[in-house]
């Protein structure tokens, strides 16, 4: 649900505030992750599950996402590393689209079938329940802020939402019916959604969509400033 555009950007001590939050949504979303791909990896390797390995590695790719909006944060003008770190979170989206698709077309072709997780079911439900606040919390903060980054990083934190469902369906699938196919086709779907994202990310369409009816000479997210004092 897309988040209606302010006229102007925050006033100096909002601006320090809304920084601040958002240093403490990426610290929480790379701990969860790290911890995430932990678990993922292991009861993958368990399960004999390319998926669970695969959410895992994603995890891994997400917190490349998150520490990129935090190399930004830490500078005293993060507006300069905007663009590099808009960058590395569009090559994390092709990375993650590259892999599942290539995962996803291996799981189809082979024979290689994964065993029941209980782990793995726990942890998908759990990701469903934990990502979708984190993302939309981010993605409220950098809209108000005017960080495209931000929007960018928590774009991605729901795609890990959108996996966890997917994980979450084809474990369960493959658990009650023994159709180890509804993954790897479910995941394919999620790998266009990637290379969308990472192109949007990479061209810095990952704000939002300008709309002239709200966008003020005080500038948006989408809107160039020209001025020192940022959005």
């Amino acid at each position: 649900m897309d988040l209606p555009l302010l006229p102007a950007g925050p006033v100096p001590a909002r601006r320090a505030m809304l920084i601040r939050r958002i240093r403490l949504l990426v610290a929480a979303t790379i701990s969860y992750n790290v911890v995430e791909a932990v678990i993922a990896i292991g009861a993958g390797a368990a399960a004999n599950s390319t998926a669970l390995i695969g959410f895992g590695l994603d995890s891994v790719i997400e917190v490349s996402s998150a520490a990129a909006v935090a190399w930004q944060f830490a500078g005293r003008d993060p507006q300069r590393r905007e663009r590099a770190a808009l960058r590395i979170i569009a090559i994390s989206f092709f990375a993650l689209a590259a892999y599942v698709t290539a995962e996803s077309v291996r799981n189809l072709l082979g024979d290689d079938h994964a065993g029941h997780s209980t782990i793995g079911l726990t942890l998908a439900a759990v990701s469903l329940a934990v990502m979708p606040g984190l993302s939309f919390a981010q993605r409220r903060a950098g809209r108000e802020l005017g960080s495209r980054t931000a929007v960018a990083d928590s774009q991605q934190t729901m795609l890990c939402t959108y996996l966890s469902a997917v994980l979450l369906i084809g474990l369960g699938v493959n658990s009650l019916f023994g159709r180890p196919w509804a993954d790897p086709i479910a995941a394919l779907v999620i790998a266009a959604v990637a290379v969308k994202e990472g192109r949007d990310a990479w061209r810095g369409k990952a704000c939002c969509t300008p709309q002239p009816s709200v966008v003020t000479s005080g500038g948006s997210c989408c809107t160039p400033q020209h001025h020192s004092s940022g959005h």
